[in-house]
């Protein structure tokens, strides 16, 4: 595309996240790519500026820069199709990722190093592998939100437009409760606690950094904590919950204060401290538990996902039982660590 372009809202995406919108439309524009349009004012609504999840409503005019992206999803009928066999297993891939399944919803378990959606000289990802379930009618799951790369564990999928709108608006409205497991360095005093501060993206680095309120970009992040076991001073198994849902939110707040998530390439700040032997040095962070209302209204979905491989290696060699978590354990207290 070499040319600014301006596009309607339609009556179907009325409701829909302006990131989802352009996620559905091109594909092939990363999420990076498109906060930065969107921070210089390259992408409008209506004229006006907005952020990513502004929700947009039909008839509004999208204005689109030149994005020299894949096919837009309008396109995609020249674009040349996936082989049998990979949609084959793709689909086999994502049902052995299920955790719990409905008519509206999928959970899924996604293994570390499997990114989300797609990015620069990424071919496969769990959004592109969704296509192996599109319906008849063109109907594809959609992502309700996302993990990180390198994290492992639970993702939720909606089956239906309606369903995402539903699952969106818990979110949104933080009706959900979810619960991380991480091992961290050292051992965080208190050891239960609530840290709030502001975050902001630093385009250098690709990492979040904690900034003051009112500068730009800074957007407010708060995460509870809770110390569940400990090996002497070393290393400690934590519970991280997030209020809000802010790009590497865990990652960036561990390593504020002071105990960096074990295997953190870009957040862990310790000079000189040394792995213990037999850890891996991967990132040490499971998307453990989801709790959230059903979108039919009718009772909850709670669902756990296990520890992954290398987790539960380090589990195993410091003697800690994932089975001796109770999930309704007490919560952290209101302890205040910010800046």
């Amino acid at each position: 595309m070499s040319a600014v372009e301006q596009k309607h809202v339609t009556a179907d995406e009325a409701g829909m996240r302006l990131d989802r919108w352009f996620k559905a439309h091109y594909p092939g524009l990363g999420f990076g790519r498109l906060q930065k349009l969107l921070r210089t004012g390259q992408v409008r609504v209506d004229g006006k500026r907005v952020e990513a999840s502004t929700r947009v409503a039909k008839g509004q005019m999208i204005r689109i820069p030149p994005l020299g992206v894949e096919l837009p999803a309008d396109d995609k009928k020249n674009a040349k199709p996936k082989s049998t066999k990979l949609i084959a297993d793709d689909r086999k891939a994502i049902e052995e990722m299920l955790l719990f399944e409905d008519n509206q919803v999928m959970v899924l378990n996604k293994p570390a190093g499997l990114a989300v959606q797609g990015g620069s000289g990424l071919k496969r990802h769990l959004d592109g592998m969704l296509d192996a379930f599109t319906d008849r009618k063109g109907n594809k799951p959609r992502l309700v939100h996302r993990l990180d790369r390198e994290t492992s564990g639970i993702i939720l999928v909606a089956r239906t437009r309606q369903a995402a709108q539903e699952l969106t608006k818990s979110f949104r409205h933080r009706n959900t409760r979810k619960i991380y497991w991480t091992m961290l360095a050292g051992v965080p005093k208190p050891k239960q606690g609530r840290i709030s501060t502001f975050l902001a993206r630093s385009e250098a680095e690709e990492r979040m950094q904690v900034v003051r309120q009112g500068d730009d970009d800074a957007q407010h992040a708060v995460s509870f904590y809770s110390v569940f076991e400990q090996s002497a001073q070393k290393l400690s198994w934590v519970t991280m919950k997030p209020v809000t849902g802010r790009t590497h939110q865990l990652r960036a707040h561990a390593a504020h204060i002071g105990h960096p998530i074990i295997g953190d390439d870009k957040y862990f700040n310790i000079e000189n401290w040394e792995l213990p032997g037999g850890i891996q040095n991967r990132l040490h962070l499971l998307a453990r538990r989801i709790v959230i209302p059903h979108p039919s209204g009718h009772g909850k979905i709670d669902v756990s996902a296990p520890l992954p491989p290398h987790m539960q290696q380090t589990w195993n060699l410091l003697g800690f039982n994932a089975s001796d978590y109770d999930p309704e354990a007490d919560d952290p207290d209101e302890t205040v660590i910010k800046r």
